[in-house]
């Protein structure tokens, strides 16, 4: 992703209040709970839902008539049994379709979500971490007005023309970049956060320090640090919480719940 150097604007993160949480470290299911189901389907988010996570990330594609949809890959070659490009097909041609985890096939086939079918399933029941991979601001947030999810959506921006189009539509919604990974010192976090207007925080657990996660908390900033992997364990768990991040994106959010309630931290 494009990394953005705007100047700071100020917005506050007092709508983090309206968030429907009321855990203090946040956990964000990676394209819902995808163990036992296939990523970004209703039935993977059903199954973060009943984890109990705070958040969970979509991601957010366009097909060429203009229906946005939920699909992590620009083409649907790996999670689907049909192929081609989302944004060069129409959605009379993707509906049709199944999403299958082609190494989990015994999960069954699952429909294509579409992004209002996801809002009103998570509306009451969960935030979206919503992943803006390439669709139209425009028509994103009516849907989201539509479906009164205004209070219940953080975007993870990837360029600087959705950025650009999120603060002007929707300066109210919390959006979210990447920490660059070649930002090592305290004075180039300070520099950074002076040039970006941004809520929250990704980026790796490993790319951030105790330091540096002081140094974004005086800025008055959150992180919610990416830590999904097939190989999760508590001993990665526990490094990211010592760092002081305050949420995890994680693929395996079952057991880092169960870890957190072990710990006292939920």
């Amino acid at each position: 992703m494009r990394i953005l150097y705007i100047p700071l604007l100020f917005f506050s993160i007092a709508t983090y209040g309206q968030l429907l949480t009321g855990n203090k470290f946040i956990v964000i299911a990676h394209r819902g709970d995808h163990t036992q189901a296939p990523e970004n389907t209703i039935k993977a988010y059903e199954n973060a839902i009943k984890a109990g996570v705070d958040f969970i990330e979509v991601d957010l594609r366009m097909t060429k008539d203009d229906q946005l949809i939920i699909m992590h890959d620009e083409k649907i070659d790996r999670m689907t049994n049909g192929n081609g490009i989302v944004h060069e097909l129409l959605w009379s041609e993707i509906k049709s379709l199944n999403v299958i985890d082609k190494n989990n096939p015994e999960w069954g086939s699952h429909v294509i979500p579409t992004f209002r079918e996801v809002l009103s399933f998570c509306k009451n029941k969960v935030n979206i971490y919503l992943d803006f991979k390439k669709a139209s601001v425009a028509l994103a947030w009516k849907e989201i007005q539509a479906a009164g999810m205004e209070k219940n959506i953080v975007v993870y921006i990837n360029s600087d023309d959705q950025y650009r189009q999120w603060r002007k539509l929707a300066p109210q919604i919390p959006l979210m970049v990447s920490l660059p990974k070649k930002i090592k010192s305290i004075e180039q976090v300070l520099d950074f956060l002076r040039d970006i207007d941004a809520e929250i925080l990704d980026g790796s657990y490993l790319d951030y320090t105790i330091e540096k996660a002081e140094t974004i908390h005086q800025s008055n900033r959150k992180i919610w640090a990416d830590i999904q992997h097939p190989l999760e364990n508590p001993m990665m768990w526990e490094k990211a919480i010592q760092l002081n991040v305050d949420g995890l994106q994680t693929d395996h959010p079952v057991q880092l719940i169960d870890y957190l309630r072990k710990k006292g931290m939920r």
